[in-house]
């Protein structure tokens, strides 16, 4: 074995037990005392990483690490909870000021006219006292009521002025045009147009004791006949 295999092996395992390995060992005193003092750096090397785990090692790990994925979770709830108050707060800001918006009465009733186009094609028969039940639980007219029927209702439904809850009719001039009847509460934020219209559609207002009375109908229909028979019939 030349000088450069013997190293290589004694690197590699000083403590091989090849028999050209050990002959050399044998014939060389100076490589044998190498191979030992190699050997006893093996043996500390061995003894240093031959570490005993301590009793509740991996408990103690499980534990630090459930405590370090609560505290993550903590943080990550006081995010959503912040999130969520804000949220809360901003829907909040935007309900306040909602309530104390203007609401045009003509603009809203225009654009409740365009967007529930099935109320126009409705062909029913409503007696005046299914619209006074309807009446009834609106704010402020759990009095008011129709005496009588005021002509052909052909439809009739609750809807919404910017929170105002209010009732949408749908009624006939003398022609047989329909026309639509919105009746909304008295309320401070309204503000009550006399006349108003649009490319399709014309409306005029009118307001009784307790309700804004707004009537809306294609060019050709007759409003004043319709206004004449709530007036009639509406206490």
């Amino acid at each position: 074995m030349d000088d450069l295999q013997f190293r290589r092996h004694a690197y590699g395992d000083p403590n091989n037990q090849a028999d050209d390995f050990l002959a050399h060992l044998a014939e060389n005193e100076d490589d044998a005392k190498f191979v030992k003092d190699l050997q006893a750096f093996d043996h500390r090397l061995t003894q240093a990483l031959n570490i005993s785990v301590p009793d509740g090692l991996a408990d103690k790990l499980i534990l630090r690490q459930q405590l370090s994925q609560h505290q993550k979770n903590k943080k990550q709830t006081r995010y959503l909870m912040a999130m969520a108050a804000s949220v809360a707060f901003i829907v909040g800001v935007s309900f306040s000021l909602l309530r104390f918006t203007p609401v045009n009465l003509g603009e809203n009733s225009l654009a409740h006219v365009h967007h529930e186009t099935k109320a126009l094609v409705m062909e029913q028969d409503i007696g005046f006292n299914d619209v006074n039940f309807k009446l009834a639980s609106l704010e402020g007219l759990s009095d008011s009521k129709f005496i009588q029927q005021p002509g052909r209702v052909f439809y009739t439904s609750y809807c919404d002025f910017q929170g105002v809850k209010s009732l949408h009719l749908v009624m006939a001039d003398e022609n047989g045009n329909k026309v639509t009847l919105f009746i909304v509460p008295v309320e401070s934020r309204i503000v009550l147009e006399e006349a108003f219209a649009d490319n399709q559609y014309k409306g005029q207002s009118f307001q009784t004791a307790d309700a804004y009375m707004v009537l809306v109908g294609e060019p050709a229909s007759d409003l004043e006949f319709v206004k004449k028979e709530v007036e009639n019939t509406f206490i």
